[in-house]
């Protein structure tokens, strides 16, 4: 399986002309044009927020396939990784997974809360404990007093991922930062600075998966982007029930399927997209993905491995830190790893075959990994 287009929405970052939905219709013509098959040979759709068949409708589509699973951020990695078991079992030739979110200008978003009756209304957010600034910041809090990350090293995610973004036209952020900023800036939440945390931003993407053989056949434009494994997790409906908060059973579970799946072993990446709404996902993903040991992430970072001319380029883009974050932020990081391997990023790093994207879902409920490659397994 390969995914054949792949686009964003035109801009990125603040779009208040557009809904929604709009963002979503807007990357999947893009993606469309971008694969250059025929329209009408679209007969799968998978989107998370928008019901898939909104999207369809809007586009023309009547779809024989349809995903509408939505685990959080991560759902576009799931929805590429369902797209190839639909297309594998004969139900649908070629699937269209969108985004689109107006997380900055709130047009037209249908993303409604757990409600109170939800695991989460009734057992943590009645004790203050709700929404991504207060939850998620848990994790880095016990892995700093567990392990010793520092703030100097927390702030060195921001700094690593500022420098690609400083290459990058379209991120939202690009200016360069110093520890020393990132330490004086305004905390949103102890112990995560403003910089520390995503952006709140509008957007959309797109991509089309099809059958190798089959796309090849049609004359694709664009260089294949193979999907060589992938995997998915889920651990716990809170994160106040994580088996361990320094370290994702879901996270380890995933990158383990899809590095199976991939007949591949962390040496064998050349460049990874590990979600970021916050600084220390990265850390966390990169010692359960296996990349570096455990307690070891932070000191990697810091020692410039992961920037600009480091030996694991990670988060290219500027991530969701620099780049843009709608609120789900998943679709953005399988962009760029095919960006990569297509040998077209704003920030492109020489000589990637192998590409990782990682996501989270919600608080640390699920993940997502997608191993991408140039070449056929």
């Amino acid at each position: 399986m390969a995914i054949v287009g792949a686009a964003e929405s035109e801009r990125i970052g603040k779009v208040p002309e557009l809904s929604a939905l709009q963002l979503h219709i807007d990357a999947a013509l893009r993606a469309i044009e971008d694969s250059g098959i025929p329209p009408e040979l679209i007969d799968g759709i998978a989107t998370a927020g928008h019901p898939p068949i909104d999207v369809a409708h809007y586009l023309g589509i009547r779809p024989n396939y349809v995903d509408g699973t939505r685990v959080g951020g991560c759902s576009f990695l799931a929805h590429v990784r369902h797209a190839c078991a639909a297309i594998q079992a004969g139900h649908c030739t070629a699937v269209l997974v969108t985004h689109g979110q107006s997380g900055r200008s709130r047009i037209g978003m249908t993303y409604p809360d757990p409600g109170a009756e939800s695991m989460h209304g009734q057992f943590e957010a009645p004790f203050g404990t709700t929404g991504p600034v207060s939850m998620l910041p848990l994790n880095v809090l016990r892995y700093m007093k567990d392990v010793g990350l520092t703030h100097e090293q927390l702030a060195g995610v921001v700094v690593a991922q500022r420098q690609w973004a400083q290459r990058n036209p379209r991120a939202f952020k690009r200016e360069l930062l110093t520890v020393d900023d990132v330490l004086n800036s305004p905390y949103i939440t102890y112990p995560l600075h403003a910089p520390e945390c995503c952006l709140v931003t509008d957007a959309g993407g797109a991509v089309i998966v099809m059958e190798a053989g089959a796309a090849t056949a049609l004359g694709v434009r664009k260089p294949l982007v193979h999907i060589r494994g992938s995997g998915e997790a889920s651990e716990t409906p809170m994160i106040t029930t994580m088996e361990d908060l320094t370290s994702s059973q879901a996270f380890r579970t995933s990158g383990q399927l899809a590095f199976q799946s991939a007949g591949i072993t962390p040496e064998d990446v050349d460049h990874l997209m590990i979600y970021d709404a916050f600084a220390h996902l990265p850390i966390l993903g990169l010692e359960d993905l296996g990349f570096v040991g455990g307690g070891e992430a932070g000191a990697f970072i810091a020692e410039g491995r992961t920037a600009p001319g480091g030996q694991l380029p990670m988060n290219t883009n500027g991530g969701g830190l620099a780049y843009t974050h709608t609120g789900m932020y998943g679709m953005f990081a399988i962009l760029e790893s095919v960006r990569q391997i297509r040998n077209e990023a704003a920030a492109q790093v020489e000589d990637v075959r192998v590409s990782v994207a990682h996501g989270i879902g919600g608080m640390f409920n699920h993940a997502a990994t997608l191993v991408l490659s140039s070449e056929a397994a």
